[in-house]
């Protein structure tokens, strides 16, 4: 059995707020054939269903985002789970808008869900992030977080969102790469495979070398010895004779 958790607060006042996005893509999930109407239980809302063969608990904790980790970790004990049987879904900050990145463990990151959910359920659970992007200013962040998504950003969160809900059985059968990527081209972006590596440096091609470098190897050339040119061309190569 899992325990896939949005994070969110609850009530119609944050319903569309960017710190939301958990619970936005639990209910994305739940929509889906399969899974019984929301009703409460452990401090949140509850949804069971299946996927891939596998009995799933859909939560959203309705104790405020800051306790999160009280409903959720009522719930593991219950069934008598451990943190490796739960799956959380929460915002990220520090990752743009639309980007998803899925581990397990961690640290909290200054998000007062994951701290909750870590002091009441340990910490090597799997975390789903979702990027809302960070506002550039720490005073800023507030109410960026507890701001409303634009109008702009359904034109990502809505496909994002559908293409979790779509391909949910990958998050159970811990398919991460696999997820990531169908979740990267639902936003129009390229697989993770397909993203630009960090730049390795690069040896210099023999084709490519400046001028310099084609001087200083292979057969040497006839320099002249004395002259101005000589003069120059000792400025040019340290007086090391190259």
């Amino acid at each position: 059995m899992l325990i896939i958790a949005g994070l969110g607060n609850p009530g119609s006042k944050y319903a569309g707020n960017r710190h939301n996005i958990g619970f936005m893509a639990v209910d994305a999930i739940q929509r889906r054939p399969g899974f019984s109407p929301w009703s409460k239980k452990f401090k949140a809302e509850i949804s069971e269903g299946e996927l891939a063969g596998e009995k799933v608990l859909l939560m959203k904790p309705q104790t405020f985002m800051n306790l999160s980790g009280e409903a959720v970790g009522e719930a593991m004990r219950f069934y008598k789970l451990g943190p490796q049987n739960i799956i959380a879904i929460y915002d990220e900050l520090d990752l743009p808008a639309g980007k998803a990145r899925i581990k397990t463990g961690g640290g909290h990151g200054g998000h007062n869900g994951v701290k909750s959910l870590d002091a009441h359920c340990g910490k090597e659970y799997r975390r789903l992030r979702l990027g809302i992007s960070h506002p550039g200013a720490k005073e800023l962040v507030h109410n960026h977080v507890l701001g409303d998504f634009a109008k702009a950003d359904q034109a990502w969160l809505s496909p994002l969102l559908d293409a979790l809900a779509d391909n949910a059985e990958m998050l159970v059968k811990a398919e991460d790469s696999q997820l990531m990527n169908k979740l990267a081209l639902a936003v129009g972006g390229k697989p993770d495979e397909e993203e630009p590596k960090a730049q390795k440096p690069q040896s210099p091609k023999p084709a490519g070398k400046s001028h310099i470098h084609q001087a200083r190897g292979g057969a040497k050339p006839n320099l002249p010895t004395t002259g101005p040119m000589a003069d120059m061309l000792k400025k040019m190569f340290g007086g090391k004779g190259e």
